[in-house]
């Protein structure tokens, strides 16, 4: 989960939440640079994050009662392999993708190292199944990176005040794309989706307990909580 706190509350954004508002923003993109598996795309962007459900999952809290960023978060072998079993049995493609975002993510990290040799191993047989290119891969998973990485901006509330600049990622094409906001819309140069202006929106949820005993604790006041929506306006200019 993403978390923000004001020194009042915490505000909490799900992961799964997150996810749907990467896959509005992939969805969005220009009809005639969409990836050859356009709807997997779609899917594994909007689905890259289902494992990590907050109502189900834990650790919720920290040794200090507080809710955990994902920043804070290390690999997890079960809750990665249970996300890739549920790629696998619904897309090769699907599968290939979010293998890209495991190792992505977690390359780093040495607890992940035999899990992601594991996935890279499989990725020929993968790419023999789907008769796609791993250059088509590619360029899929640059569309979900940078569908994944302006949506975390929005849900960290990292848009910079002023009309000043923030990079986002680099897209399927190469190019770096930067992200400010002019007056009440998001503007992204360049421009790279279809139509001129869109809106997109995710949920955040408030709770106003600043620490908690339990993981069990933390969870009911989640599911609880106020639910706010926020309406973003995206437009070329």
């Amino acid at each position: 989960m993403i978390v923000q706190y004001d020194e009042k509350s915490w505000h909490i954004v799900t992961q799964r939440s997150h996810g749907l508002l990467a896959g509005q923003i992939c969805a969005r993109w220009k009809v005639t640079d969409q990836p050859e598996k356009w709807v997997e795309t779609l899917i594994a962007t909007a689905e890259h994050d289902d494992v990590y459900n907050e109502f189900e999952r834990s650790p919720l809290i920290d040794e200090n009662g507080a809710p955990i960023n994902f920043k804070s978060t290390r690999f997890d072998l079960d809750s990665s392999t249970r996300l890739m079993d549920m790629a696998l049995t619904k897309s090769r493609v699907i599968a290939l993708l979010i293998a890209r975002h495991i190792s992505f993510t977690h390359g780093s990290d040495p607890l992940a190292k035999s899990f992601i040799t594991n996935l890279k191993k499989h990725e020929p047989r993968w790419l023999k199944d789907t008769e796609v290119t791993k250059k088509s891969i590619d360029l899929a998973y640059a569309l979900l990176e940078f569908s994944d990485a302006l949506s975390l901006l929005i849900c960290q509330s990292q848009i910079p005040p002023e009309g000043r600049k923030v990079e986002i990622s680099t897209g399927p094409n190469g190019l770096p794309y930067f992200l400010f906001q002019k007056e009440e819309s998001l503007i992204v140069e360049p421009w790279p989706f279809e139509t001129d202006q869109f809106s997109v929106s995710y949920e955040t949820r408030t709770i106003t307990q600043l620490r908690f005993k339990s993981d069990e604790e933390f969870r009911s006041k989640l599911k609880t909580s106020a639910v706010e929506n926020h309406n973003l306006i995206f437009s070329r200019s």
